[in-house]
């Protein structure tokens, strides 16, 4: 799986090569066209994704622009970020982008995952290689328990280190519910550019976490990041 994501990523490099290129010569238009057909595909980098916001804002879709910073902050959160994003909703206050110490530490492994994997990968071959090498002597379990650890820690690393599952609310006004029925009592009315973390679905309702409590909100009206 390691391999074919590393092949993946590859073989958009040239693609956001060009884009990035077009970017510098301010031909922005063909530069976001390869830009969203690669963040379709889960491909970006804060810096495209920085790029992306500065084309929207300046097309005038500041509802684009702000999705592409949202999604920025959840990858690097910032105060400056924080400040763009209020400007662009008009919004004083916003909720859901309090970053936890423990969270910048799990978005600092996320940022840096590729290259943990490729040095535990490293160690992992040298131990196998090791252990190959040594034969038949090496009969007791405990000489295999590192290279067991690795392979586990590999996996782990490659298939369970993600961010939170966050959307931001993108319709006005947008009714925030206790109960995923009509039938429930409403929490909040709130405008566009709150940031609120997917729990589970429900129908046509997404289960979020909303001012650290469990709250419901249709699905239309987010945008998943």
């Amino acid at each position: 799986m390691l391999i074919l994501q590393s092949i993946h990523c590859q073989a958009n490099v040239p693609q956001l090569m060009v884009a990035d290129s077009l970017f510098n010569q301010q031909s922005y238009k063909e530069a976001m066209q390869i830009y969203e057909v690669n963040y379709q595909l889960g491909v970006y980098s804060p810096a495209m994704l920085l790029k992306m916001a500065f084309i929207a804002e300046g097309i005038g879709n500041t509802e684009s622009a702000t999705l592409y910073l949202t999604k920025y902050y959840d990858l690097n959160p910032n105060p400056q970020t924080l400040t763009k994003i209020k400007s662009l909703t008009k919004q004083n206050e916003l909720v859901g982008y309090e970053v936890s110490d423990g969270m910048r530490f799990v978005l600092f492994l996320i940022e840096y995952r590729e290259i943990i994997v490729a040095s535990l990968t490293l160690f992992l071959i040298l131990s196998l290689i090791i252990l190959w090498s040594k034969g038949k002597s090496l009969t007791e379990a405990r000489f295999y328990w590192p290279s067991v650890i690795l392979i586990t820690v590999i996996f782990l690393t490659n298939n369970f280190l993600k961010g939170p599952n966050t959307a931001i609310i993108t319709k006005s006004p947008t009714l925030i519910m206790s109960k995923p029925t009509a039938g429930g009592d409403p929490v909040d009315l709130v405008e566009p550019g709150h940031r609120v973390k997917i729990k589970s679905t429900k129908d046509i309702w997404y289960e979020v976490e909303w001012k650290n409590k469990t709250a419901y909100i249709k699905k239309d009206h987010l945008t998943r990041l």
